[in-house]
């Protein structure tokens, strides 16, 4: 890769290596989509992983803190901070597993319920216009391509 220079006295900055670099496209489109996130949840006091917590639990009722983080690929601890903060806010619920005391099954309680839905119906507005000038199949292949990446 040669290094590409802007022209003396132009103001037009040049980005030498960066447009050949996958993190920094990935980097900027990530800047674009939290940027929208947090616009659309203003006031929800909701953050993506917080949202993600939420998503997993509510299509996976009864999953343990472990499996969660195990998914995730995040540590535990850092999934019972989360876990602790959302259940302080009465959207998650802990119980006891019948054959695992050592172990807690995780659910969304009742406001927990309420509230996914009404996030997720915002979610999915954002989704459509994060993906605006997208065709249907060029969102497959996107999503494809970064599954293969992650």
């Amino acid at each position: 890769m040669e290094k590409k220079r802007a022209p003396e006295g132009k103001d037009t900055p040049a980005f030498g290596l960066l447009p050949d670099l996958l993190g920094y496209h990935l980097r900027r489109a990530q800047f674009a989509v939290f940027q929208d996130f947090a616009a659309t949840m203003a006031g929800s006091d909701i953050t993506p992983g917080q949202f993600g917590v939420l998503a997993l639990i509510d299509a996976n009722p009864g999953l343990s803190q472990t499996r969660l983080a195990g998914i995730l690929g995040i540590d535990r601890s850092t999934v019972v901070g989360v876990i602790d903060r959302l259940e302080a806010r009465g959207l998650v619920a802990r119980t006891q597993r019948p054959n695992d005391r050592r172990s807690h099954a995780l659910q969304l309680s009742p406001q927990g319920a309420t509230r996914f839905r009404l996030l997720a119906s915002k979610v999915r507005r954002h989704e459509r216009r994060m993906a605006a000038r997208l065709s249907a199949r060029e969102r497959r292949m996107l999503i494809g391509l970064l599954q293969r990446i992650g």
